[in-house]
C-alpha cells in the first residue's frame, strides 16, 4: 500500500470538511467548544466538526496533537497510543487502545491508523488520521477493531490573537461491534468537548511542568512545507 498518497489525500479531504459550510446542525456548546455534526458519506454515522480557541501558537499546538509521546500525557479517553510504523519523517502508524466510555456501555476498541502532518502556507497545519490495515497488527480478540474514517485537526492562527490558536477537528469513527447507533450519538459530543479542554489542560500543565513551556513540551522542528 502507498501509505504515504494515501495520507496526502486524507489531508486533502480534511481540508475539504473545513471549507464546506453547509448541512451542519449543531449539537453542543459547553465552555466555548461547539460541536456540529452531519450524516457522513463515508458509513452509516456521523461526521463530527468540532471547534475551540487554544491559547497557545499554531506550531506548537500542531506538535502537542501529533507526536505520540505528547498525545499520551493528556489525552484521558486513551489507554495506549504507540507508533508502530514510521513511512518518513511526517508520516507514521499508530496502534491506539481507547478507555471504556460511555459509564462502560462501549468497551475499548482499538484502532491502526495512518497519520500525517501537513503545513500549508498562512501558518495553517493540518494532521490527518485514517485507519489502514497493517498486517505486523491483526485485531485480536481482547479488543474490537474500530475504523476511523478520515479524521483530523486543522490548526490556525486566531485572526484576532495569532498567539492563540483556532483549533477545528474532524471525527467519523465507526466503533463497530453490536452498538446501537443512538448510544454514539448520545454520547459523542460530550467527549468531544472533554477531548478539546484536556488538551488545554495539557498544554497548560506542560508549560507549568517547564516554566515556560521549553523544556518539556515539543516545539515544531518540522520543514516549512507548500
Amino acid at each position: 500500500m502507498d501509505y504515504k498518497a494515501l495520507a496526502q489525500q486524507t489531508a486533502q479531504e480534511i481540508l475539504g470538511y473545513n471549507q464546506d459550510t453547509s448541512g451542519w446542525k449543531v449539537v453542543k456548546i459547553s465552555k466555548k467548544v461547539t460541536v456540529s455534526s452531519k450524516p457522513s458519506k463515508k458509513f452509516h454515522g456521523n461526521l463530527y466538526r468540532v471547534e475551540g480557541v487554544i491559547p497557545e501558537p499554531t506550531c506548537k499546538l500542531s506538535d502537542f496533537l501529533y507526536k505520540p509521546e505528547n498525545r499520551v500525557t493528556w489525552d484521558k479517553a486513551l489507554k495506549m497510543y504507540n507508533m508502530v510504523h514510521k513511512v518518513d519523517l511526517d508520516t507514521f502508524i499508530c496502534h491506539t487502545i481507547t478507555q471504556s466510555f460511555a459509564m462502560g456501555s462501549i468497551s475499548p476498541r482499538d484502532f491502526i491508523d495512518l497519520v500525517y502532518f501537513k503545513r500549508y502556507e498562512g501558518n495553517l497545519n493540518v494532521i490527518s488520521s485514517k485507519s489502514v490495515d497493517f498486517p505486523a497488527f491483526p485485531p485480536s480478540s481482547n479488543y474490537i477493531r474500530g475504523y476511523n474514517h478520515a479524521c483530523g485537526y486543522v490548526c490556525s492562527p486566531l485572526q484576532e490573537n495569532p498567539a492563540h490558536s483556532k483549533l477545528v477537528m474532524f471525527v467519523q469513527t465507526e466503533m463497530r461491534g453490536k452498538l446501537s447507533p443512538s448510544i454514539v450519538e448520545a454520547t459523542m459530543p460530550s467527549n468531544l468537548v472533554s477531548f478539546i479542554l484536556n488538551a488545554k489542560d495539557g498544554i497548560k500543565t506542560c508549560k507549568a511542568a517547564s516554566g515556560h513551556g521549553h523544556q518539556h513540551c515539543a516545539h515544531s522542528s518540522f520543514p516549512k512545507k507548500k
